[in-house]
């Protein structure tokens, strides 16, 4: 079983001058199945565009947080569109950002809600992005019944648990490779097997030894590698579960 990349962003303006090498790297590098992650309508159509065209490549749809003012009721017409898309795996990204450069609070609230009721509606997961925002996110969660994905998780080893308690899948990506983590580090060693997936969030967030650089699907490797060795467990296995994990999620074959 090859590596699954839980959320990148194939359709970032980033991957415009070579996407098609990127995704032949991340073959080349054992990467046969990812999600690329909407974060607002046109992302959103890029993503089921990009799913349409290439094998392995599944779509997630959503408006982000930070775009949530566009969240109107248009919008989420073309969302629902969007979600019947036979490659489309997921809603999201969609969540709570506090971190200050985010969408008005109250307009966050309703685009969250919105979302969830989509996922609802199409039996789908959803994908949460959250920053600084980890207990509001879980209170407006508590009554989902649908699959969750705790996106590039940044939250404590005390919520990480919760969230684990919930069932919510645990998704980490490159900060636990950082030579200044911590947090990453002791939270990777609460998430239970079960639970684990694993991430680029490519273009952004490059692991170590790429910090700083471009992000890329391929650099995947890098991430489960940090993690079998902080979770003392062969690196073959780490790569089977998490993407065992990530075919039940999305509903996709392994």
């Amino acid at each position: 079983m090859g590596l699954f990349d839980s959320h990148v962003h194939l359709d970032d303006a980033a991957f415009d001058p070579d996407r098609d090498a990127v995704l032949a790297r991340a073959r080349a590098a054992g990467v046969d199945r990812m999600v690329t992650v909407g974060t607002d309508l046109a992302s959103s159509r890029a993503a089921v565009n990009l799913a349409d065209q290439h094998a392995g490549v599944y779509a997630a749809v959503a408006i982000h947080p930070h775009a949530a003012a566009g969240a109107t009721e248009d919008a989420f017409s073309e969302l629902h569109a969007l979600a019947a898309y036979p490659k489309v795996v997921a809603i999201g990204e969609t969540g709570l950002d506090f971190g200050g450069r985010s969408a008005p609070v109250d307009a966050q609230r309703d685009a969250f809600r919105a979302h969830l009721a989509l996922a609802r509606e199409r039996r789908l997961p959803v994908i949460i992005h959250c920053r600084d925002a980890h207990r509001d996110v879980l209170e407006m969660l508590a009554d989902t019944r649908t699959a969750v994905v705790m996106h590039a998780f940044s939250g404590s080893v005390e919520t990480a648990r919760e969230c684990a308690a919930r069932g919510y899948f645990i998704s980490l990506a490159g900060p636990v490779t950082f030579r200044n983590a911590d947090l990453p580090v002791r939270v990777a060693r609460e998430v239970p097997a079960s639970l684990l997936l694993v991430e680029t969030d490519a273009p952004v967030l490059a692991p170590h030894p790429r910090r700083g650089k471009r992000n890329e699907p391929a650099y995947l490797r890098y991430i489960v590698d940090r993690l079998a060795e902080i979770r003392a467990v062969p690196v073959e296995d780490l790569i089977e579960t998490s993407a065992a994990n990530a075919a039940r999620v999305f509903g996709v074959q392994e």
